[in-house]
């Protein structure tokens, strides 16, 4: 027997809808331009739609952004999917020959850039073959390149009628496998690959941001992305806060800790997601401010070191959230925080949940297989393997590559990723694949060993990584960002995680540096801190 229930396409055209007649009171507040109403952003998405089909733009085309975090953007963010068009958000801090490799793979037909940016990187796109190029305005006056593909966004508005009718009766039920979004992952291992998000997965994950006891989004919510809207869309909060109801902070251009801090404290934001060094950033202005109506500080993107969130525990009374996700899985596949289980548990014990990357979300499926064997590894905490991961917002491929190193036999993502598992699911990561150290044939994990470093109140940032040793294979070489004014010397380093690590784990070398390299997306770039010890 088969169900009777309606066959309705899962589509990001629901969230504009819902937003739109639900919620057309809530507000959209862009920093350093005006606040905007959902029904009034609502009203200009429907222009957009317009102006895209005045530049003949076909449906299934990218339609690719260059941008900061702002309403433009996140109007980009509906118009494209809605008009069954594919929105590309593009890392704007991509080394050239990457953004070259991007714009090209996607096949970009336009693409919507921000004023600052356009001079930048024109030199190396200009080549390609996107017919349009769409100037955002960001409050600066930067020179643009005389070419008749370019235009401004405002005067396509401003000749564009609304397009008119429900965003969600253009969509059957067949199209709800389309694809909404592209993004690509950060390229550390070689050029970055694409990861194209179906209309459906877009939503069932934006649904899953507003699962309680994860994210748990709602219509009472001022939700602060300080994550780049290009980074995976930031991490899926501008729909999710859209479907809820809540009222959107985007902190445009500026990254400055005290442009932060003061947006947290003026809109009474209550959901704020960055990585962690963005979250070490903020950290010396914590004194100054008050913790406001904060009830959850998202970190993702790399692990979160034990003393960074015990200073906002500190200053604020809300220790910082790990999260567990990649570009490949929407990209929120598990949050942390404490459960039940963990009430009754001593100060030290509960510091080592709260470090835990946390439980799946529902619909997503994990477990750890032995990474010589392939064996499944029990849920029992201690047994490490690889992460591999499968559900409706997880990738089943990647644009244009074929799936055999990166898939399983049976489907499941291979995420490169060494964790465990214990009997409540919960995952802790122990370290990147490729970042595990070999010595005198046993393991030693990168990951346990910086969080170890990381602990001690003078460090501010740490990346261990092997170096060739002739006699033990590899050996842990600890790369250590000291905080200002700090003394701080190799031995004080070894005897802090003396206690803590076994003894050969104890790095042989502790390297000083003034600062680590990172990636577009803010994640410790091992590969270059590699390259430098060489």
């Amino acid at each position: 027997m088969d169900g009777l229930m309606q066959s309705r396409p899962l589509s990001v055209a629901h969230v504009v809808e819902r937003a739109e007649s639900m919620f057309g009171h809530k507000r959209i507040v862009s920093a350093g331009d005006e606040t905007l109403t959902f029904r009034a952003w609502a009203g200009r998405v429907r222009r957009l739609v317009t102006a895209l089909d005045s530049l003949e733009v076909p449906e299934g085309a990218t339609v690719g952004t260059l941008a900061a975090n702002h309403r433009r953007h996140l109007e980009l963010y509906a118009a494209a999917p809605v008009s069954k068009r594919v929105l590309h958000t593009i890392n704007t801090r991509l080394p050239a020959e990457h953004l070259e490799h991007v714009i090209a793979d996607a096949g970009d037909d336009v693409v919507f850039v921000d004023r600052a940016h356009l001079a930048g990187v024109w030199a190396g796109v200009r080549h390609l073959g996107v017919r349009h190029w769409v100037v955002l305005p960001d409050g600066t006056t930067a020179d643009l390149p005389q070419d008749p593909r370019i235009s401004h966004y405002e005067d396509l508005l401003a000749v564009s009628a609304p397009r008119a009718g429900s965003f969600e009766d253009d969509f059957s039920r067949d199209d709800e496998d389309l694809a909404a979004g592209l993004c690509y992952t950060s390229g550390t291992t070689g050029p970055p690959k694409g990861v194209v998000y179906s209309h459906r997965s877009t939503l069932l994950h934006s649904m899953g941001t507003m699962l309680a006891g994860y994210i748990g989004l709602h219509e009472r919510d001022v939700v602060l992305p300080i994550v780049p809207m290009f980074h995976a869309n930031a991490w899926g909060l501008p729909y999710g806060a859209l479907l809820a109801g809540a009222d959107l902070v985007l902190p445009g251009r500026s990254s400055d800790p005290a442009h932060l801090l003061a947006l947290m404290d003026s809109e009474q934001v209550t959901v704020a997601a960055a990585v962690p060094t963005v979250w070490t950033s903020l950290v010396p202005g914590l004194a100054g401010t008050g913790r406001g109506a904060v009830r959850l500080l998202l970190a993702g993107g790399s692990a979160v070191a034990p003393a960074l969130s015990r200073a906002y525990e500190g200053a604020w009374g809300l220790p910082l959230t790990h999260s567990w996700g990649m570009t490949e899985v929407s990209p929120v596949g598990a949050v942390g925080g404490l459960r039940s289980e963990h009430d009754a548990l001593d100060p030290v014990s509960r510091e080592e949940a709260l470090a835990a990357q946390g439980q799946p979300l529902p619909l997503v499926r994990v477990r750890v297989v032995d990474v010589e064997s392939g064996a499944p590894q029990p849920w029992d905490g201690a047994s490490a393997g690889e992460l591999q991961v499968a559900g409706p917002w997880v990738a089943s491929a990647y644009l244009h590559r074929a799936t055999t190193e990166s898939h399983t036999e049976d489907g499941w993502l291979r995420t490169g990723d060494i964790a465990t598992l214990d009997a409540s699911g919960t995952v802790r990561l122990v370290d990147r694949l490729k970042d595990l150290i070999k010595s005198g044939g046993e393991w030693i994990s990168s990951a346990e060993l910086e969080s170890a470093i990381g602990s001690h109140p003078e460090v501010d940032e740490v990346a261990v990584v092997a170096r060739p040793d002739p006699r033990w294979m590899e050996r842990p070489v600890a790369c250590v960002v000291r905080r200002a004014g700090s003394a701080l010397t190799a031995e004080q380093v070894k005897s802090h995680i003396a206690p803590t690590v076994a003894r050969w784990w104890v790095p042989d070398e502790v390297v000083f540096v003034d600062s680590l390299p990172k990636t577009g997306t803010g994640k410790l770039a091992k590969a270059e801190v590699r390259a430098a010890l060489r």
